[in-house]
């Protein structure tokens, strides 16, 4: 018997201008330190949108308190209704914790597409600022640049192992600088500013994605700034606030109290 997703859930997504559906877990496996692999099935080319969109998970609480959880689609296929999530385990958050718990044949209400930052097209160069969480969004996007173009990547990470790869279309470029955090905070921002100093930046317009800790993005983003990045060229999302719970919708906390 197939199951609809709860009221709750179809109440939010008309309320989102999105859908909602009830997917099943078909596989989860462990990538590195930090990552899992979680593979859905149901729903996927309506829930998956463009590169860079991402999904809300049902992942805990109740009909009185719903916690989601929102994760960038890292990769789609269509044949299998298929898409695959890269969900960050190395915390003991809600979301890593119905990541660590779930196994195939688990059912669980999802929302999508969300998200309103996608690939910038007319862009000649494409530069990825953020750390581990950051990357199921940044190598479904840079899958799909088009070539001639380049891609940069400055990736912040706690681990060595967290360091994973993809491979992109033939004839785009590619320049990766992985940063290892050592025993600095998630939100202190130095190692991926010097990352990104030591980065030279392609001639023409190019745009940037910025994805990541709620601090360390702002701290890239004023350091684009004055490096003549139009504020048009950068496109900026917290996916997560260090020493805070995101809220119960999936989103961190914005404000400075």
């Amino acid at each position: 018997m197939v199951r609809s997703p709860r009221e709750h859930s179809l109440e939010l997504a008309a309320r989102l201008g999105a859908s909602a559906h009830v997917c099943e877990v078909m596989s989860v496996r462990a990538l590195s330190t930090s990552l899992s692999e979680v593979t859905l099935r149901g729903g996927a080319l309506t829930l998956s949108g463009q590169p860079g969109n991402d999904v809300m998970v049902l992942v805990g609480g109740s009909n009185e308190h719903v916690v989601r959880r929102r994760y960038s689609v890292r990769a789609v296929s269509s044949e299998r209704d298929e898409f695959v999530l890269w969900v960050t385990t190395g915390h003991d958050g809600d979301g890593a914790q119905w990541a660590r718990a779930a196994a195939p044949g688990d059912l669980v209400d999802v929302i999508g597409p969300r998200g309103k930052i996608t690939l910038a097209r007319e862009a000649s160069w494409h530069l990825f600022v953020g750390d581990v969480s950051s990357l199921g969004a940044f190598y479904r996007m840079a899958e799909s640049v088009e070539a001639p173009s380049q891609v940069l990547f400055v990736i912040d990470l706690a681990h060595d192992d967290d360091a994973l790869t993809t491979a992109l279309p033939e004839g785009v470029g590619v320049t990766g600088v992985f940063v290892d955090r050592g025993t600095r905070a998630a939100n202190d921002p130095a190692g991926l500013l010097s990352g990104l100093a030591a980065l030279s930046l392609p001639e023409g317009v190019g745009h940037a994605y910025l994805f990541g800790e709620f601090a360390v993005m702002r701290a890239a983003a004023r350091a684009l700034a004055e490096r003549g990045l139009r504020a048009e060229d950068v496109s900026s999302k917290a996916f997560w606030r260090a020493g805070r719970s995101n809220a119960a919708h999936g989103e961190p906390v914005k404000t400075d109290d």
